[in-house]
């Protein structure tokens, strides 16, 4: 498919509520991602949600049942939240980018990271749904979500566990979370040797962003 500049902005509607753009994103050509997906996974929470929590993609399952962190990593995400003192009814959840990309191994479907015109194809749907959702905080999960907001210098690593601005020059929106917080994405925890270390680690970040609430 030929890498349209504009990416999936021709099909984001500028008006109407989250119902409006979970429907609008079936309709989505900005990539070429829709072609082997089974189907789009839009954002899931409240509408008006103070912390939005933003991963990489759909898994498996995620694209299968049509939500957002539903697999393991979601489980282990909501666990955390849960330790950190994050009640899941204040939390929004979606993913930089909204087709599961994958390799086929024999029956099995095996995740292949977004290319980074993939992910700047969707962009406009997720600045569509925090302008919508207006969160105060904003949580990046892995290097995916941290580069789509932050630009392709971001190192997870550096910057884990930090406030940060919202990065309004780049990402315009009419009202900016005050405060943007990177770390790890759970699934990297679960493939972790040092999963306890790197849970507890996680936990401390969700942490720095309950406390900016």
């Amino acid at each position: 498919m030929p890498r349209d500049d504009a990416g999936a902005a021709p099909w984001v509607p500028a008006h109407g509520g989250l119902p409006a753009l979970r429907d609008a994103l079936h309709d989505c050509r900005g990539c070429d991602l829709w072609e082997h997906a089974t189907q789009p996974v839009p954002g899931a929470g409240a509408v008006d949600a103070p912390l939005v929590v933003v991963g990489e993609q759909p898994g498996d399952q995620e694209d299968r049942a049509g939500e957002p962190f539903v697999g393991p990593a979601g489980h282990l995400l909501d666990r955390a939240l849960d330790e950190a003192g994050i009640a899941r009814e204040v939390v929004y959840r979606t993913n930089a980018v909204k087709h599961f990309r994958f390799t086929t191994r024999g029956k099995r479907r095996i995740h292949e990271s977004p290319a980074r015109w993939q992910v700047a194809a969707c962009g406009p749907w997720l600045l569509a749904e925090l302008e919508r959702v207006a969160p105060q905080v904003v949580v990046l999960l892995g290097a995916t979500a941290g580069q789509a907001v932050h630009g392709p210098s971001l190192r997870v690593g550096a910057v884990r566990g930090m406030v940060m601005p919202w990065p309004l020059e780049r990402l315009p929106l009419p009202e900016p979370p005050e405060a943007v917080v990177t770390t790890v994405h759970p699934s990297a925890v679960l493939r972790s040797r040092t999963r306890e270390q790197d849970y507890t680690a996680l936990v401390a970040d969700l942490s720095v962003a309950a406390a900016a609430l």
